[in-house]
């Protein structure tokens, strides 16, 4: 019984027909009555029929035409009602040319019957659309749906627009936009009587309909979700959401997140390479705690290791991330303690070692250059010998971005673990690094300080107007991670694809388009200590390919390893830490911004 009563096209279109049909009756002989006083002499009454079927003909040809039969009852409003206007004055205007070419097919007719039914045709057809649109608008959130776009063409398409039109998803849909070009034979044609338009149409269409929602089909590649959400933006369209297919196969509509927008999705990702690679594998994770170890150590889990081991040297990290991965072995202590790190070695024996553990933060870095290079080189290079002196197959570095022609203290210091981690002897161990940029949502990244300023009224405060970043996923990068470790050697320094540096400015201003309820304002407070405007990947331009696109190959930079340890240890005892850091990083160009 449900099922009948579920709204449909048809069901919707056979209502408004028959119902137009019976009020197209009512008021021509209204206005047969109107015309002569509710008195009306029997000759008119004789070609009444003839009158009334082929006026009601072409009022319902023509308000077909104006695809007013499309358009879901409740949502039914003033861009609507026009049409159904200009479908009524084409249907009378018809009548009158079929009057005045055959007037006796109608004869005995009076004229001004066309002009009072019309009027009377406009407020009754009319006031049938409206009825429901009125009867919710008191107090009921229908009266606040809003004329909305679907933007791309899947398989899903269909099922969204249908969920729409039964009202499952509080949206109206007005039409459907492609932007592949796979798709552009489809402009012109209709899903679930909805046109397709091209992007070139989207700001007149917008306009016209005065559409202020957009649901982006989740389906779409990356690339077409991010060129779907800048045409959206520039044609005003102020709410962008996403469309999400759940486990029973139903629609559902979610927020737009600026990860989304930001995310690289690499096409060449291997898992098959990955699960080889990891699978019935001891792994020991330092920085296990931390927003890049965890999800490391989740990814490892995901592909079959058969233990985990996670170093932490904060308490409340290692505890977190033990809530998630019960059965890791958990070590609480810092990669500098050289014994400790000997005695879980021992007790351990992991096939894979990889080394996330680093102090990140720039400015702290900045302020303690001290504790940076205690922790970032000595703790580095004690953590490489250990896993070295223990016959360790694999020994993964993670590296970042800011170790290219580092400006601040914190990239000079991982620069030196790159120069170390390829320049000592590996023995019996294949020593790799792995460099890439900023993850989203890793603690400390800017994304979640600014939802935090958004969502305390603001202002967002960011320190240059022209600063770029890399970005990644940190799913992605930490697979992409393990796949470059899976393909090593031993001796390479991987850089992984990250995509077009963004403007930290305009992703500020995304996410208050995205999440401010208010305006926020943006702040700029000048670049910090060692902040440099934008980051780079490479030294050089030198670099060698692999199988996979996303990942390649820096070239390796000779330093005597002799020569290298005694200038460590000098750099652990000098005072001055930043021309310690330049003896060994001669590229290093310290910016105090101060």
């Amino acid at each position: 019984m449900s099922t009948m009563l579920r709204p449909t096209g048809a069901k919707r279109i056979a209502f408004f027909v028959v119902s137009d049909i019976l009020l197209s009756f009512i008021t021509l002989y209204g206005a047969y009555l109107l015309r002569f006083n509710f008195d009306i002499p029997t000759k008119f009454l004789d070609p009444f029929c003839t009158v009334a079927i082929t006026l009601i003909a072409l009022k319902i040809v023509f308000i077909y035409a104006f695809k007013n039969y499309r358009v879901i009852w409740r949502f039914y409003g003033l861009p609507e009602g026009k049409k159904l206007v200009y479908a009524l004055f084409g249907a009378y205007a018809a009548m009158s040319l079929i009057y005045v070419a055959l007037p006796d097919l109608f004869a005995p007719f009076p004229r001004s019957v066309i002009i009072i039914d019309l009027i009377l045709s406009i407020i009754f057809l009319g006031g049938l659309r409206l009825l429901k649109r009125l009867i919710f608008g008191f107090g009921s959130h229908h009266a606040n749906v809003q004329p909305t776009l679907i933007v791309g063409i899947s398989p899903n398409t269909a099922n969204l627009i249908k969920s729409a039109l039964e009202g499952s998803i509080p949206y109206y849909p007005v039409a459907v936009v492609s932007l592949q070009p796979k798709n552009r034979h489809m402009i012109g044609s209709t899903v679930q009587n909805l046109k397709i338009i091209g992007t070139e149409h989207l700001g007149e269409t917008v306009r016209e309909r005065e559409i202020t929602a957009a649901i982006i089909d989740g389906e779409l590649p990356n690339e077409d979700f991010r060129q779907a959400y800048q045409l959206l933006s520039e044609a005003g369209i102020k709410e962008i959401k996403r469309s999400a297919l759940l486990a029973d196969g139903a629609e559902t509509i979610t927020p737009l997140s600026v990860e989304e927008l930001l995310a690289r999705h690499p096409k060449d990702l291997d898992t098959a390479t990955i699960g080889a690679f990891i699978e019935n594998k001891t792994v020991l994770i330092t920085g296990g705690g931390g927003s890049i170890g965890s999800e490391i150590a989740l990814q490892c889990r995901r592909f079959g290791a058969a233990r985990l081991v996670l170093i932490d040297n904060s308490e409340y990290n290692l505890y977190q991330v033990g809530e998630k991965l019960p059965e890791a072995a958990l070590h609480l202590c810092s990669i500098t303690e050289r014994e400790t790190l000997n005695a879980i070695f021992s007790s351990e024996r992991p096939d894979i070692v990889i080394h996330a553990a680093a102090f990140k933060h720039v400015p702290l870095c900045e302020a303690n250059p001290h504790a940076a290079v205690m922790n970032n080189v000595i703790g580095s290079r004690t953590l490489i010998d250990c896993a070295i002196g223990h016959d360790v197959p694999k020994i993964v570095i993670i590296s970042t971005d800011k170790a290219v022609r580092p400006t601040n203290v914190m990239g000079a210091t991982k620069r030196v673990v790159e120069l170390y981690a390829q320049n000592v002897d590996p023995k019996n161990s294949e020593i790799v690094s792995v460099r890439f940029g900023n993850v989203l949502g890793s603690s400390g990244s800017v994304i979640p300080k600014f939802k935090s300023q958004i969502e305390s009224g603001g202002p967002i405060t960011i320190t240059h107007p022209d600063i770029t970043r890399y970005f990644m996923l940190i799913s992605e990068a930490c697979q992409l991670v393990l796949q470059a470790a899976a393909i090593a050697r031993g001796g390479e320094l991987f850089i992984l694809d990250m995509g077009q540096p963004v403007q930290i400015r305009t992703l500020a201003e995304t996410m208050i388009r995205l999440y401010a309820t208010r305006p926020v304002e943006i702040v700029y407070t000048g670049l910090r200590p060692g902040e440099k405007l934008y980051e780079e990947l490479l030294i050089d331009e030198s670099e060698r390919k692999t199988a996979f696109e996303s990942i390649m190959i820096a070239r390796s930079t000779a330093y005597p390893i002799d020569e290298l340890r005694n200038d460590i240890d000098a750099l652990a005892q000098t005072e001055n830490v930043v021309e310690g850091l330049r003896r060994i990083v001669p590229e290093f160009a310290h910016a105090k911004n101060t």
